[in-house]
């Protein structure tokens, strides 16, 4: 259904100087392809943006493809301007969300919108608006987002750090954004920060003293994972992160089905290398996730696969001969440690000897010369103060918003 815009507190944005907007919502396979492409026509000329692949968003827009539609349902709009599609936003509610304590920025009354791309800022506010609608239609008295779509796929708006291109799996946005989004009435709820560490040199001595300290302990083992057993390394790991994030601001656990989506989604850039488990006492109580940045490897197929680009990509993944891709730079998107052990001087040794081990191996085995660790909550006092300690810089923020509907 196509709707003309008119909402309450804004006024008519439907009759603007550049002509009539219209915003009608996704409903055949052709629109969601249009949703698709309205993110690289508005972008395709910023350099530091980097074209996701187009399968990769249409699945996450697939209820039946994606699991996060199995806990949350939404609707997809595209704004047009004589003719030309000119923005899109989505508007979703988690169900995880509204079970979420208020503590941690849940609600029942709370829904999300994200996935925003506007040319200008009538567009941008015509689409917010619209998402309000479908919101309070839903019964929600509260936005919070950029959600896009989950917490766990592409959270907040970028604010700062917007002259380099983001890592594996970050949004990156036009830096108009936030002054429209805030000129909609939305205020910052929570910022979430990346650090940018050079790992080419090493850590502080007083860091390479815990490390020493760490490996000197009988009770600590730190361990590859086992790639070939993929599945229930996953499901390991996942475990620890449910146990270690389940106290932060905005976190929702991660379903059974969705272990299986995202470990069979990013399996090609796994390597047993870069990723370690850390034991006490036989017990798996840590871990660290390190990605070699997929981005860097498909900036330049514009979105597509084919006809070359799949071949280009496993070429690139698979370091050509060698088996080991060559990257610049590796993400640490995940780590945590048990929430018994935290706080603990054993959580500080287990951390900092699976940061050393990857970082010698990123190198050593990847030819990488730069990290980029978070997102990390701007509260999360644990994870700020090692990025601090390993000497790392902070290189991006962004900014998940709220407003009272």
């Amino acid at each position: 259904m196509r709707l003309p815009v008119r909402c309450p507190g804004i006024g008519n944005l439907g009759q603007g100087m550049a002509g009539a907007i219209d915003i009608f919502e996704v409903k055949t396979k052709a629109d969601k392809k249009r949703f698709v492409e309205v993110q690289f026509a508005l972008n395709r000329h910023d350099p530091a943006w980097v074209p996701p692949l187009k399968m990769d968003v249409l699945e996450l827009l697939t209820p039946g493809k994606n699991p996060w539609y199995e806990h949350g349902h939404g609707s997809l709009f595209i704004a047009t301007r004589d003719g030309k599609d000119v923005g899109r936003i989505s508007a979703h509610i988690d169900h995880l969300w509204l079970e979420m304590p208020p503590e941690q920025g849940g609600g029942r009354d709370i829904g999300n919108w994200g996935l925003m791309e506007a040319v200008d800022a009538e567009i941008a506010a015509a689409l917010i608006a619209r998402a309000e609608i479908w919101l309070r239609a839903e019964g929600m008295t509260r936005a919070v987002g950029p959600m896009s779509i989950s917490i766990w796929d592409e959270p907040g708006l970028l604010v700062a750090g917007h002259d380099h291109s983001p890592t594996v799996m970050m949004g990156h946005h036009n830096p108009r954004y936030e002054a429209w989004i805030e000129a909609a009435g939305y205020q910052g709820v929570k910022d979430l920060y990346t650090y940018d560490l050079d790992i080419t040199k090493p850590f502080p001595p007083l860091i390479q003293r815990i490390v020493a300290s760490g490996e000197r302990n009988p009770r600590i083992t730190v361990r590859k994972v086992n790639k070939k057993n993929f599945a229930a390394e996953a499901a390991l790991i996942l475990s620890i992160l449910n146990d270690a994030w389940s106290d932060n601001w905005g976190f929702l656990p991660i379903t059974d089905a969705e272990i299986a989506y995202v470990g069979k989604k990013l399996k090609p850039i796994v390597f047993n290398e870069l990723i370690r488990i850390a034991e006490v006492d036989g017990e798996p109580v840590a871990f660290m996730m390190t990605w070699p940045d997929l981005n860097e490897m498909q900036k330049d197929l514009a979105g597509e696969l084919f006809p070359f680009g799949a071949i280009k990509l496993l070429w690139r993944l698979n370091g050509g001969f060698s088996g080991k891709p060559t990257v610049r730079t590796v993400r640490v998107p995940l780590m945590g440690v048990v929430k018994r052990l935290q706080s603990t001087r054993l959580a500080s040794q287990l951390a900092f000897i699976m940061i050393e081990y990857i970082r010698s191996a990123s190198v050593t085995d990847f030819g990488a010369t730069r990290a980029e660790i978070g997102w990390v909550l701007q509260d999360n006092q644990g994870m700020v103060s090692i990025a601090d300690a390993i000497d790392s810089k902070m290189n991006r923020t962004y900014r998940i918003y709220g407003k009272t509907l």
